[in-house]
């Protein structure tokens, strides 16, 4: 990242700060967007203000960076104020609508005191605005996973990222039977189509299941991790930035890993990995070098039985990524603490297992709050957050049978978190929140089969959310358009009435010649309306 700094009043930012003990940490006290909001700005400028002067030779990738769910990496320019004590990072592109970004600060920022940052960093999370959706979602496309026919692939959830950097987001499906991951890119002909998937798959371990994309290896392109549940082991597959990853680094963890998370667990600044580890009641945290190469495993006991679900976020607003995990007949808090550890703070009881869990403010008030399908019970929890960490009572909510996906996202535009649950006996359902974190139920998604995930993401760049589902029985993937199906008309009708003809040829040969964005007629972009754009316009001829 680019560094920016006002070095003429470093003078008197040195005198600001001998008020602050350089034996006290430096310490943050405002984010923008703040933690845990519904409605930035996908073109939010990020900004943390400190107790005092930061020195700017500390700020870099390693110590300041950002990652979008959908866009990915948001790489950009790193800024001091002129007072010191605001940081800002100016991303070079923007998120996506509708989605979390994490942001991350590691212990190696110095204050020009040479006070530093606590050990154990500091991250937070905010969500993108999403646009208005009208919830009339028709089938965009219906694809398979298979590379032949009768390919037994069982394809059981993914990430949508934007693999390849064209501000178009792709798929990663992660596959069961055939222990590999499968990529398909987005056509980026605002359909929400995607083309077939990339060949060959990525080979991991045995029954991958849950995965999380992240940056691992602080290059700013996305990279993917997946628990395999047969394998006892976690994945790391580092992205190449054009759609493809290199070969896998798999680690052993032992018993059974049903889930992923990805969090700063050591304050260092790059992302490491916790998972559960079902069958020994217990969860595996997997470190970091920097280089996106794991190792140091270490076991933490959570103190619940059969650990199947984790997710990680803020829970009580002090600057740390707590862990939720989801167990046999539980949902647990444990609270990071500033040593490095984490300590058991609330639990609640659930029917039936925890079979994945999401987190995100639901009722608006600021706090992270818990939403979780447990499939033997044929239900999903909801869980509001008491504003330190502790979960309230919880609401269930009737699901299909055997509920295993739960996922949220603001469907309808209306500034927060819907909720779709994907049930392996049935389909899926889609909640509406009333605002308050109260869910209504507005509508059922049929499945071929077996609804298996969902995952809600703006496919064809309108601002609204669309749906992906996928069927793990019939190694298929549904994509939704949210506000109906309307694909766009051919290339060169310039006057949309939906044919080319002599009324767009006209419009093109007005604008012959050298013509700045925008310039419709300027069908392939080079700036100019030539012989180019004509062939261009031709080929779709009516």
């Amino acid at each position: 990242m680019k560094i920016c700094a006002h070095s003429a009043v470093l003078a008197t930012l040195l005198a600001m700060t001998t008020s602050a003990s350089a034996g006290d940490g430096l310490s943050v006290i405002e984010t923008t967007p703040r933690r845990a909001v519904l409605d930035a700005a996908t073109d939010a400028i990020i900004q943390v203000t400190f107790d005092r002067a930061v020195d700017p030779a500390t700020l870099g990738v390693e110590t300041f960076h950002a990652f979008s769910r959908g866009a990915g990496p948001l790489t950009g320019t790193l800024s001091v104020s002129r007072d010191g004590r605001t940081v800002s990072l100016t991303p070079l592109r923007d998120a996506s609508p509708g989605e979390p970004v994490t942001v991350t600060l590691g212990h190696g920022l110095r204050g020009l005191d040479g006070s530093s940052l606590r050990a154990r960093g500091h991250q937070f999370r905010y969500w993108t605005q999403a646009g208005a959706g009208d919830l009339q979602f028709e089938i965009a496309q219906s694809i398979t996973t298979r590379a032949f026919p009768g390919e037994d692939v069982i394809p059981y959830g993914g990430t949508a990222t934007d693999l390849d950097g064209d501000g178009w987001i792709d798929l990663s499906i992660v596959n069961e039977a055939t222990d590999d991951v499968r990529v398909f890119m987005n056509l980026g002909d605002a359909t929400c189509r995607v083309d077939s998937f990339l060949q060959p798959g990525n080979a991991i371990g045995s029954v991958p299941s849950p995965s999380e994309a992240a940056d691992f290896n602080l290059d700013g392109l996305p990279d993917l991790c997946i628990a395999n549940i047969a394998g006892d082991s976690v994945s790391v597959l580092l992205g190449n930035g054009d759609g493809t990853y290199g070969p896998a680094q798999t680690l052993d963890t032992g018993d059974g890993a049903r889930g992923i998370t990805v969090l700063d667990l050591d304050g260092d600044g790059d992302l490491d990995i916790a998972s559960s580890a079902y069958y020994s009641n217990n969860l595996r945290l997997l470190f970091n070098d920097g280089t996106g190469v794991f190792g140091g495993l270490t076991s933490l006991n959570p103190g619940i039985n059969g650990e199947w679900s984790i997710q990680a976020d803020d829970m009580n607003g002090d600057g740390l990524f707590d862990l939720v995990i989801g167990g046999q007949s539980q949902v647990r808090v444990l609270l990071a603490n500033a040593g490095g550890g984490f300590t058991n703070h609330s639990t609640r009881s659930v029917s039936g297992r925890t079979w994945q869990l999401n987190l995100a403010d639901l009722d608006g008030d600021g706090a992270v709050d818990v939403a979780c399908v447990n499939s033997f019970a044929d239900e999903g929890f909801v869980f509001l957050n008491d504003g330190r960490g502790g979960l309230r009572p919880g609401v269930s909510h009737d699901t299909d049978p055997f509920p295993l996906a739960s996922d949220l996202g603001d469907l309808d535009g209306d500034g927060d978190l819907d909720w779709i649950t994907s049930s392996y006996g049935g389909d899926w359902f889609l909640f509406l929140n009333d605002g308050m974190g109260g869910f209504q139920f507005h509508s059922s998604f049929d499945a071929p089969i077996a609804a298996s995930c969902s995952l809600p993401v703006d496919m064809d760049r309108d601002g609204d959310l669309d749906l992906v589902f996928v069927d793990e029985l019939d190694d298929s993937m549904i994509i939704m358009s949210n506000g109906g199906y309307d694909p766009p008309g051919p290339l060169g009708d310039l006057d949309g009435n939906g044919s080319v003809d002599g009324a767009d040829l006209g419009i093109m040969l007005a604008a012959w010649g050298v013509c700045p964005a925008p310039c419709p007629p300027d069908l392939d972009d080079n700036g100019r309306v030539d012989g180019a754009d004509l062939g261009l316009l031709l080929i779709d001829w009516n």
